[in-house]
């Protein structure tokens, strides 16, 4: 068992806890860091931008994040970490596209847990790859909370910092671990963070790529953005956003026969999978209404490329589990 959480500490819940917390983390980070320099894997998920967002508060430009692309995020989201932390809370950001490196090394691969390796020690590579550019770099900041500590003795393995180099030698900053996810909402809130990002739902460390069941390939995973881009698009008009825990489209790799333009068609199938859970442990499938449901179809079968059905997993879990792979 890793750090306990301070029986004194209260549950962060009101804007003025959030407050107090945010001033009293500022001010332990100055003590730590000092004039140094502090080093973020900035994934763009809730745990790094809150802690990215109390760091540049704090320490301003000494923090240096690393956002690496890997081809796998959902759509806009690595233009929304380039607009809130680049242009917005001016970050020391370093932008990293190795979406061809990713997909390289992914071709081909069809075992799910093989995929996670690759990403996750890809992912590795290429961050610690970028911060021996850096100079000066003393700590490493991460994104761990309260449960990453219960579950896993403070090792937040999908943010991949575990398997950095020993040679880099960094010393940790970690200003939310005792935090809870909905407390670190809170907080993210305080700080200004868009809600889009404080309440984003949750995404697996591989993102797309358990989406893109078996071996992924570039047009199954762009059916895949595209499809649960128009989801979420949806799901937000009919007022399901913040309403259902998690909503998103797989893309299995077998075609089926259709018809476009008069023409036969042998093109992907988009399934969606909508659950509700509390702690992912077991879930239960949303009813979502059928004139939602049919608005999706047609934009999906309309609008993503080399897609002609659409269907929806009614499976629980158990004995289905939440992700395909």
């Amino acid at each position: 068992m890793g750090e306990k959480r301070p029986e004194t500490m209260k549950r962060i819940n009101t804007p003025e806890l959030a407050n107090a917390f945010i001033e009293e983390q500022v001010a332990a980070i100055k003590a730590q860091v000092g004039q140094e320099k502090v080093l973020l894997a900035l994934s763009g998920g809730v745990d790094s931008s809150v802690v990215a967002a109390l760091l540049i508060k704090a320490i301003g430009r000494q923090l240096v994040c690393v956002h690496v692309n890997h081809g796998l995020l959902r759509k806009g989201e690595p233009e929304q970490v380039i607009e809130v932390f680049g242009k917005q809370l001016n970050a020391n950001l370093i932008y990293v596209d190795a979406t061809d490196r990713f997909l390289d090394k992914l071709a081909g691969v069809s075992d799910p847990e093989k995929k996670r390796k690759i990403i996750g020690g890809e992912f590795i590579e290429v961050f610690a790859e970028e911060a021996k550019k850096q100079e000066g770099i003393k700590f490493l900041a991460q994104g761990t909370i309260y449960p990453d500590i219960l579950e896993s003795d403070g090792v937040k393995a999908h943010h991949n910092v575990g398997g950095l180099p020993e040679e880099l030698n960094f010393e940790l900053v970690e200003p939310v671990k005792f935090l809870y996810k909905d407390e670190v909402r809170v907080v993210g809130k305080q700080l200004g963070l868009p809600d889009q990002m404080v309440y984003r739902q949750p995404f697996p460390g591989p993102g797309l790529g358990v989406r893109c069941v078996g071996a992924i390939t570039r047009d199954r995973l762009e059916a895949v953005r595209e499809s649960d881009a128009i989801l979420r698009e949806e799901f937000a008009i009919a007022g399901l956003e913040g309403k259902v825990w998690q909503y998103f489209t797989v893309v299995p790799p077998f075609t089926s026969t259709g018809i476009k333009n008069g023409k036969r068609t042998d093109d992907w199938m988009v399934i969606i999978r909508a659950v509700n859970s509390i702690d992912a442990t077991s879930a239960t499938i949303e009813e979502v209404p059928y004139a939602v449901l049919n608005k999706i179809v047609k934009r999906i079968i309309t609008e993503v490329k080399g897609v002609n059905r659409v269907a929806y997993d009614l499976s629980p879990k158990p004995v289905a589990t939440i992700e395909f792979e």
